[in-house]
C-alpha cells in the first residue's frame, strides 16, 4: 500500500470526475482519511449516486463539494474547477457492449469529455491532471478502448498546449477492477447466490489483468507523486484465466461457453510492441514516455529507471505473475471488507 503520507496535499483542492463510481468513492475515503486535503469536489451527473455517497460521510464531512455536473458541459465543469489544484479524470462511458450499440454517446463522453478537461485545466491553472486509462486503450478491439486511446493521446498532448507553469497532465493505465461495478465478479456472485446451475464463460481460453481497488487508488497516488507531464504509468499486476475466476466463486457449477461479446478480446495487452520503443520498467510499475518528448526527458527523474528489451509486449497471456485460487479468495475477502 502506497504511503499516503509521501504525498503533501495540505491545503490542496482535489476534483474528481466520474467520482461516484467505485473509483472516486475509494479514492475519496482514502484521501479523507490519511490527509489533509482541503477540499475535495465530487464532480458526476447522477443525483441519486451522489447523495448515497454522502450518507457514507455520515453528514458531516465539510471537505467535500458534490458538484452535479457533465464532462460534456466544458462551460459547467470549467466553473466546478475554480480553485482546484489537482484533477483525477475518472469519467468514462466503460461498458464495451454498451459502446459498441452507442457509438456517439461513447465519443462524446470519452473524447470530448478529456478534451473539456484540458481545456478547463488549462483556463484554471490547475497544477495536475492524471487521467485514469484502460488495458483496453493498447491496440484496441472495440470502440470502448479506441476512444480511451483518443483520451490518452489527447492527455499526452495537451503538455504541449499548456503554458510552461501551467497544468501537467499524465496517464494511469491498468486492468480489470475487483470490486468495481459492471466487473464479471459480481455478476459471478450474483448468480451464485441466486441458484444458477452454471457460469458463463466467454472463451476459456480468456485471461485479464487484475487490481484491486484499493491498490488502484494507491497507485493512481504513487504516480501523483512522481508525474512530470506525459508520462503513461502502467502498474505490474498479475493476470488470471477467467476459468480459474469462474472456478473459485462457484466450485460446483459447471462453465457454459456462449461465445465472445462484440468488441471483446482473448486476452489484453497494456504495452504494445510499438509502445516498447518508449518504455521504461521501475520495479513496480512500467513508464511509457511521451513520443513527442519537447520537454526534458522525464526518465531523467525515475530514480532506478531502466529501457525495456526491443519488442518487449505486456499482455495477460505472457504475464510473469498469476492469480491462484487463494488469491482469488482473499482478494475478494478484503473487498467485502
Amino acid at each position: 500500500m502506497f504511503d499516503v503520507g509521501k504525498l503533501n496535499l495540505d491545503n490542496k483542492c482535489i476534483m474528481i470526475t466520474g467520482g461516484t463510481g467505485s473509483f472516486g468513492r475509494q479514492f475519496l475515503h482514502t484521501i479523507l482519511k490519511h490527509t489533509n486535503v482541503k477540499r475535495i469536489v465530487i464532480y458526476s451527473r447522477d443525483e441519486h449516486k451522489q447523495y448515497d455517497l454522502a450518507q457514507t460521510l455520515d453528514g458531516a464531512e465539510s471537505r467535500v463539494r458534490m458538484f452535479i455536473g457533465d464532462v460534456r458541459d466544458r462551460d459547467r465543469m470549467a466553473m466546478a474547477m475554480r480553485g482546484v489544484d489537482i484533477v483525477i479524470h475518472a469519467a468514462a462511458l466503460k461498458h464495451v457492449p454498451a459502446a459498441e450499440y452507442n457509438p456517439f454517446e461513447c465519443i462524446h463522453t470519452n473524447v470530448i469529455g478529456a478534451e473539456n478537461v484540458v481545456q478547463c485545466a488549462i483556463n484554471n491553472n490547475v497544477s495536475q491532471v492524471l487521467a485514469l486509462s484502460t488495458d483496453k486503450a493498447a491496440s484496441p478491439a472495440n470502440l470502448y478502448g479506441a476512444s480511451k486511446l483518443a483520451s490518452d493521446k489527447i492527455m499526452v498532448a495537451a503538455n504541449n498546449l499548456a503554458p510552461k507553469n501551467g497544468p501537467r497532465f499524465s496517464v494511469v493505465r491498468y486492468g480489470n477492477v475487483f470490486g468495481s461495478r459492471g466487473s464479471v465478479v459480481p455478476f459471478f456472485q450474483k448468480l451464485v447466490k441466486e441458484g444458477a446451475t452454471t457460469l458463463p464463460i466467454t472463451d476459456e481460453r480468456m485471461t485479464r489483468f487484475w487490481i484491486s481497488l484499493q491498490e488502484g487508488v494507491d497507485f493512481v497516488l504513487s504516480c501523483l507523486k512522481i508525474m512530470r507531464g506525459g508520462e503513461i504509468f502502467i502498474p505490474k499486476i498479475p493476470s488470471m484465466k477467467i476459468t480459474d475466476l469462474a472456478t473459485t466463486i462457484g466450485p460446483e457449477l459447471p462453465h457454459e461457453v456462449v461465445g465472445i461479446r462484440p468488441g471483446e478480446k482473448l486476452h489484453e495487452v497494456m504495452i504494445t510492441e510499438d509502445d516498447s520503443r518508449n518504455t521504461w520498467e521501475l520495479p513496480d510499475r512500467f513508464v511509457i514516455e511521451p513520443e513527442f518528448n519537447v520537454w526534458e526527458s522525464v526518465r531523467s527523474q525515475l530514480e532506478g529507471a531502466v529501457k525495456v528489451e526491443p519488442g518487449f509486449v505486456y499482455s495477460s497471456n505472457s504475464n510473469k505473475e498469476w492469480l491462484k485460487s487463494e488469491d482469488i479468495l482473499d482478494i475478494l475477502e478484503k473487498a467485502r471488507d
